[in-house]
């Protein structure tokens, strides 16, 4: 038997998984990330824990096709990534530095991008060849799919929807250096703060006022009771939502919308109130994308690594 592994690094744990070649998941473990000294220990404790993993399961190197990796940054082709800022990296070549740690092949990609993929093959985008993938969690990350092929850009920063300006209007700073962008709106960030300013700034009642501690559930907990400024939260965050499929959607023509991430819990409340936008603002042709949920949650990562690979 033949087999790949999947890796996805987080900014805190590093996800493995070990796979055969159709795209069986046998096992998968965690490592932490170690950021220390520009994360200098990052990819070497990914080659001893890979390494232990094969000495423990009788695996020998000619027995591994290769490992795919998914970084939270820009990643060229070629496998360079640009600038890891929660990992402490400047330009690093991944992949080059992976295969002479490992004496096998490597390739590598952003971990949204490859959480796309993997969704793609063996999650809630399986029978489509076109999807854009949006993961709304502490920000907002973007994976796009084109042909069944991950498009990555000239830099590597394909698909990086979440700093789209979606109103030039607004005068906070994003934490990009920017102004407007679709985080500030619709990322759990961004909904809290949206929920903060409406407290402020209006004096409607609300159930929200009697919370301490208040979080992105209890603003989308309040909304689902019909609490009015909750409501209009969700409707801002549907609209800056919806606002930027819909150009997404004029540049990329998909055919699937796959949404996943943490406040994708929410399913069908946001899914229709960001439909429906989106619907309002897409060009004639492209209103009747499909929109789902994604199905591997935190492992849609480890499988679009492995799917690099195989």
């Amino acid at each position: 038997m033949d087999y790949v592994f999947g890796i996805d690094v987080g900014g805190t744990t590093i996800k493995i998984g070990l796979f055969d070649t159709s795209g069986v998941l046998l096992e998968k473990w965690e490592i932490p990330t170690r950021t220390e000294k520009n994360g200098c220990w990052i990819l070497p404790d990914i080659a001893n824990s890979l390494r232990q993993k094969m000495e423990h399961q009788g695996i020998q190197t000619s027995m591994v096709k290769g490992a795919g990796i998914g970084v939270p940054g820009p990643v060229t082709a070629d496998g360079m990534v640009n600038h890891c800022v929660n990992l402490g990296w400047g330009k690093k070549q991944v992949t080059k530095e992976l295969e002479a740690l490992t004496g096998f092949a490597s390739r590598a990609g952003n971990d949204a991008n490859v959480a796309a993929l993997g969704e793609v093959w063996k999650g809630g985008g399986r029978g489509y060849q076109d999807v854009l993938m949006v993961t709304i969690g502490t920000g907002i990350g973007g994976g796009l799919i084109v042909h069944g092929e991950m498009l990555i850009g000239a830099t590597g920063s394909a698909a990086e929807i979440g700093h789209m300006c979606v109103n030039p209007e607004e005068t906070e700073c994003c934490s990009c250096g920017g102004h407007g962008c679709l985080e500030q709106y619709a990322s759990a960030t961004g909904i809290l703060r949206m929920a903060k300013k409406y407290l402020a700034e209006q004096k409607m009642d609300s159930m929200l006022r009697q919370m301490t501690g208040l979080t992105t559930k209890d603003v989308i907990d309040a909304a689902k009771q019909g609490d009015t400024l909750a409501l209009q939260v969700v409707d801002q965050m549907a609209k800056a939502m919806g606002i930027a499929l819909a150009g997404c959607c004029a540049v990329a023509d998909v055919e699937l919308f796959l949404i996943g991430g943490g406040v994708s819990k929410a399913g069908e409340f946001l899914l229709n109130p960001i439909r429906k936008y989106y619907r309002l603002f897409a060009f004639h042709t492209q209103k009747e994308a499909k929109f789902e949920l994604a199905r591997l949650g935190n492992d849609a990562g480890i499988y679009g690594a492995a799917r690099l690979m195989i």
